[in-house]
């Protein structure tokens, strides 16, 4: 009963509403997600897609999602993949969908010949600090995330 499928125009209600779960989960103010359901349409589905979706389902039940984009990587001359967003829900945690999800994205990126497939997570987040590693990932300490956002950006 369970399946993975990428998404569609049709779904994008779905996205937004499994990126508020998301959101939540990491303990965001609503300000802080102002995205819409307009945004994702356009910035998903539109002339020049910035990401991809994979959908999780248990039968009809929407069981979590996967965000992904190409990254690169100069060192290599190659075009890695990263996961923007891997999410369950809840009621669906601790029977293999974050496993599959993430696998299934590390299969479209070793089919796309990526040599490296990248995520962040948030130090807080031991369960899925524990699940990566399980999984063999290796967590890259020496590097800091850094963010220009609002004024910052605008004035850079």
């Amino acid at each position: 009963m369970f399946r993975i499928v990428p998404a569609t125009a049709d779904d994008t209600l779905l996205i937004l509403e499994l990126i508020h779960g998301l959101a939540e989960y990491e303990r965001a103010l609503p300000e802080e997600v102002p995205v819409t359901a307009k945004d994702l349409r356009e910035s998903l589905f539109g002339e020049h897609p910035a990401a991809e979706v994979l959908l999780a389902f248990e039968g009809d039940a929407a069981a979590g999602f996967a965000v992904f984009f190409h990254n690169y990587s100069t060192w290599m001359g190659k075009r890695g993949m990263y996961l923007e967003d891997l999410f369950v829900k809840p009621e669906f945690r601790g029977r293999g969908y974050g496993k599959a999800l993430l696998a299934e994205v590390a299969r479209i990126a070793r089919d796309r010949g990526c040599p490296r497939f990248e995520w962040s997570v948030l130090y807080w987040n031991t369960p899925a600090i524990g699940f990566y590693n399980n999984l063999g990932a290796k967590p890259k300490g020496e590097w800091t995330i850094f963010r220009l956002t609002g004024e910052a950006l605008r004035d850079l």
